[in-house]
């Protein structure tokens, strides 16, 4: 029932006191940047600038500086070590093929001595093909073929070295890497060597030829 004053009239409500909204959270304050925070990314930074410039040598310097001086910075690490598998594989000197006939026989010579007769034939046609009257190559074209048990391929090499230059046929007499053709008749025809003629100098090796110059 409604209460009413004392002439009859419905008394006043009382009024609701005035409630306050609700408190907006506050996020919490980041915690504060270490002092080496802004040292750390202006290195990243000379970094990022010198791979736009292709140098990959100083931006591979200044990443792995980060790595080693700034270990703290965790999460710039990680975009450092994206960036560092970028630098590394453009930084990596690529192989630089042989060019001129000293490059190619050197290229033979690491080819045969490591047993990679393929890749010495390739190299070796090639000398053969831009000087065909390389003894030296064909010399070596006669090794490669007798290792890989082609015979008539590596006798005619060697008939044709040795008609170039006498001394291969001394030199073939106690090459070892010509011991599979040792009971071909052809071999030993190739070797039966002319009366008077003069045995090589001491020293001389045709597999080993002198290391190309770097400069072209």
């Amino acid at each position: 029932m409604t209460p009413r004053d004392k002439r009859g009239n419905p008394a006043a409500q009382p009024l609701e006191p005035h409630k306050a909204p609700p408190p907006v959270p506050v996020a919490p304050a980041p915690p504060p940047r270490r002092s080496t925070y802004f040292e750390a990314v202006a290195v990243y930074e000379r970094a990022l600038e010198s791979m736009q410039r292709h140098d990959y040598s100083r931006a591979l310097e200044l990443l792995n500086s980060v790595l080693q001086l700034y270990p703290e910075e965790k999460e710039l690490q990680e975009r450092v070590k994206l960036y560092l598998n970028v630098c590394e594989r453009h930084a990596t000197p690529h192989d630089v093929a042989p060019v001129s006939v000293d490059e190619r026989l050197f290229a033979a010579t690491l080819a045969l001595n490591g047993g990679r007769y393929e890749e010495a034939l390739s190299h070796l046609r090639l000398v053969r093909d831009e000087d065909p009257d390389n003894d030296h190559a064909l010399y070596m074209l006669a090794v490669a073929h007798a290792q890989r048990d082609e015979h008539a391929q590596a006798v005619a090499h060697l008939e044709r070295a040795i008609a170039l230059n006498p001394e291969n046929r001394a030199l073939a007499r106690r090459d070892p890497d010509f011991e599979p053709l040792h009971d071909d008749e052809a071999f030993q025809a190739a070797l039966d060597a002319p009366a008077g003629e003069a045995a090589p100098p001491r020293g001389v090796d045709r597999r080993r030829p002198p290391r190309p110059k770097s400069g072209r």
